[in-house]
């Protein structure tokens, strides 16, 4: 790949807790992915028009207030009105395995739960990109 991924992160919604993302903003920068956070209280369309501002590769959401289902499935629409069929929609939060599935069988890449390593989002995030852009 002759580019790095460009990756967004945002919080959406209300929710006030960024100490986890910052985190993985931290290490997605350390693993050589160029890195655009938009801070808290984001809504789905400032979300949606960064990315397309910024050519990113990859929207990453941190949700902690439960919303979850009603955001992603708003930036998806969002994504999908904008033709961003090339970008990642992943993310995660405190989110239930069903509403984990129902979310990937509308078109959201994989969710991740508290807990997980974040060299596991870090190599799901690079295999994604490598395969849906070579």
């Amino acid at each position: 790949m002759n580019r790095k991924i460009r990756i967004l992160m945002a919080k959406p919604g209300l929710d006030g807790h960024d100490r986890g993302i910052k985190v993985l903003a931290a290490a997605y920068r350390d693993s050589g992915m160029e890195v655009i956070y938009l801070g808290l209280r984001q809504t789905p369309e400032m979300i949606v028009s960064a990315a397309l501002q910024e050519d990113v590769d990859v929207i990453a959401l941190s949700i902690l207030s439960g919303a979850h289902n009603t955001i992603f499935s708003h930036v998806l629409k969002l994504m999908k009105d904008h033709e961003l069929d090339d970008v990642l929609l992943t993310g995660g939060g405190v989110i239930s395995n069903k509403d984990m599935q129902d979310l990937q069988k509308l078109g959201v890449g994989k969710l991740f739960g508290p807990g997980t390593p974040v060299q596991e989002t870090i190599d799901y995030i690079q295999n994604w990109v490598k395969d849906h852009r070579e």
